[in-house]
């Protein structure tokens, strides 16, 4: 199978000469497109790979039927609609460790710029002066940086910082305790204390609904007089105009900016005129080496999301707190678990699932929300009609029927070991199975009954009476249907009792010899789950 990809914006070749090398790959470079062109041809497209140029827009999305990836080289995807991209299936990717080193010495260089006030003395410099007495600098040797976010480009600043011997603080709720220390940076409680202490403030967070406007008038207030403030982030973290405001009336010595609310910031904006700003057009990751990393590390993701089905990289599935690679068989053991369990209560007459749960061992919890997805992924499968069906879209489409999803850890289970229990019509059913690190999926409990199977192509659940001659029926009436048994797992509560057959077949099993084998003696009822995808 042939993929297409559409490379736009510029693209560092580096990036674009991976896909090349791909044979299943056929690579379109192309200039920036304006609209109307773009939609035009992108319905012959698999992915697409651009900057911030090209917006991704839910329109382009929806005139995309082939779309699986968009690639963004880059950090922010601020141009692509997320929402309609994760309802549609399509993996969105982008590249965020690229432009790190970039844009933390970006940070540097601009604020030792303001603080020796050297866009002034370049100035006075080509103006023929030697005008040393009004060019009184200052350090940054003791002085408190207080970052906003904590994460990759934080992290990079707090780094560096040491060097200059400056005192540190961050304010990020989400990163860990041990991140703190490893950087050897104070842990500001809120945001409140953070502004309280820092003479600098820096914001490396992304833009979204709980950042937007986050240093406002009111924070910008609490800053100690003379502080100074950067932002290299994303235009509208910090107010523009509460920050003008601040500078004007003296209370800020100064800021710097490289992003802003609207770009390109118009010619006639006040901050383009203000003497203690350092302003510079949206450069942080535009340094070479920046751009070959983006292109990169964006074009090898893309191509192992077409070719390998690899979505660890994609910011519409769930996090991973472990390696993609590591919890395939945990997923695949969810993903089918969850499909037995829909099967079988469609089969007692349960119809609308209200309830998924998924309970993890130790050793995968920390994946516990991407195998949700695969299980949300089993429970629709078959059920949701739709042409991009994957563990993208999932749970948006298994939440959007009214199921409630719920993931934890579990102690009682082995560490490699889940279960996947659907809840629906008073009727509760429970799967459970294994994915040890050196061995094959298994399926180890279906309800009560204790089994052992590998959850392969297609498997039919019996239940029956615990009495001679059943198997013999089953294998027969099979072999004379020409379907072929890999395995044949029977399980009992007690002798004489109820039983349970899980039959592992090859091909497909068609809805006349489900009947057929519901008419054998002793057979209570069956259930056929016809695998789908890897």
């Amino acid at each position: 199978m042939t993929f297409r990809v559409l490379v736009t914006d510029d693209i560092d070749r580096d990036g674009i000469a991976l896909l090349e090398a791909e044979p299943a790959l056929r690579v379109d470079e192309v200039p920036t497109l304006p609209v109307p062109a773009l939609m035009e041809r992108i319905g012959d497209y698999d992915a697409i790979i651009g900057r911030s140029a090209t917006r991704i827009s839910a329109e382009l999305l929806r005139h995309a039927p082939r779309l699986r990836v968009v690639g963004r080289a880059g950090v922010g995807v601020d141009n692509v609609a997320m929402d309609v991209a994760t309802e549609l299936g399509v993996a969105v990717i982008n590249a965020p460790a690229g432009n790190t080193v970039a844009v933390a010495e970006l940070f540097f260089g601009t604020v030792l710029g303001l603080l020796r006030q050297l866009p002034r003395a370049w100035e006075t410099m080509r103006e023929g002066k030697w005008d040393r007495a009004s060019l009184m600098g200052a350090e940054l040797k003791g002085r408190t940086l207080g970052i906003v976010g904590l994460g990759r480009i934080g992290g990079e600043v707090a780094t560096r910082a040491h060097a200059f011997g400056m005192e540190l603080v961050a304010f990020d709720p989400y990163v860990a305790d041990a991140r703190f220390a490893a950087l050897r940076v104070r842990r500001a409680p809120t945001l409140d204390a953070l502004l309280d202490d820092a003479d600098i403030l820096t914001v490396h967070t992304p833009l979204n609904d709980e950042t937007t406007g986050l240093i406002g008038r009111r924070e910008l207030a609490r800053l100690r007089a003379g502080a100074i403030v950067a932002n290299l982030a994303r235009g509208g973290i910090v107010d523009d105009v509460a920050l003008q405001a601040a500078l004007e009336s003296g209370h800020l010595k100064g800021a710097v900016l490289d992003v802003y609310a609207r770009e390109p910031l118009s010619p006639d904006h006040p901050l383009r005129q203000a003497p203690n700003v350092v302003l510079t057009p949206h450069i942080g990751a535009n340094t070479a080496e920046a751009q070959r990393n983006v292109a990169v590390d964006v074009c090898a993701a893309v191509r192992d999301a077409l070719l390998r089905g690899e979505l660890s990289r994609s910011m519409n599935v769930a996090a991973v707190a472990g390696e993609w690679k590591e919890l395939q068989p945990a997923m695949l053991v969810a993903r089918r678990a969850a499909a037995v369990a829909r099967a079988i209560l469609a089969d007692m007459g349960v119809r609308a699932v209200q309830r998924l749960t998924v309970r993890c061992g130790s050793a995968i919890a920390g994946g516990r929300e991407l195998l949700l997805s695969a299980a949300a992924l089993g429970a629709v499968e078959g059920v949701i009609e739709h042409d991009r069906l994957n563990l993208i879209n999932a749970r948006a489409l298994a939440e959007g029927r009214g199921l409630e999803l719920t993931a934890g850890e579990s102690g009682m289970l082995p560490p490699n070991a889940l279960e996947v229990s659907l809840r629906g019509a008073m009727q509760e059913l429970t799967v459970a199975g294994n994915a040890p690190a050196d061995g094959g999926p298994r399926l180890t409990r279906i309800g009560a009954f204790h089994v052992d199977v590998n959850p392969r192509q297609t498997l039919i659940v019996l239940t029956n009476r615990d009495v001679p001659g059943v198997i013999g029926r089953v294998g027969t009436l099979l072999g004379d249907a020409q379907v072929n048994i890999a395995e044949y797992h029977q399980a009992r509560m007690a002798q004489g009792g109820e039983a349970l057959a899980v039959i592992s077949v090859d091909g497909h099993v068609d809805a006349s010899v489900r009947q057929r084998l519901c008419e054998l003696p002793d057979v209570q009822g069956a259930s056929v789950v016809q695998f789908r995808g890897a």
